[in-house]
């Protein structure tokens, strides 16, 4: 786990490819809460997808579309949703973005 006063920095260097065209940083961490900076290049579609873990999508930059349980929503910069846990979605990036996602409680499957 993360320490409660450790500063994680915004690195890119440090981030790893899950797949093409998406780049992820884990950020900070407990057993009940993970940060995670993703980046997107245009194009980047990722798989419909669903996980017990409750989602917040904070967009930083660019744009990106979220489909969840069928809905389209159009993000922008400054932009904010909830995913609730167990809900299929799926995203897609038309122009290179980066977002922040809190997941609640944090994915062992990341860190």
């Amino acid at each position: 786990m993360s320490a409660a006063d450790e500063v994680i920095k915004p690195v890119d260097s440090s981030m790893t490819s899950p797949e093409p065209g998406l780049r992820r940083q884990v950020m900070s961490y407990s057993q009940g809460l993970m940060l995670v900076r993703h980046k997107m290049e245009p194009g980047w579609i990722g798989a419909a997808h669903s996980h017990p873990h409750e989602q917040l999508v904070y967009v930083v930059s660019g744009a990106i579309q979220l489909t969840i349980a069928g809905v389209t929503h159009s993000l922008s910069a400054g932009d904010s949703i909830l995913v609730a846990g167990g809900t299929e979605h799926q995203a897609r990036a038309d122009r290179a973005s980066e977002v922040l996602d809190v997941f609640a409680p944090y994915r062992a499957d990341y860190a």
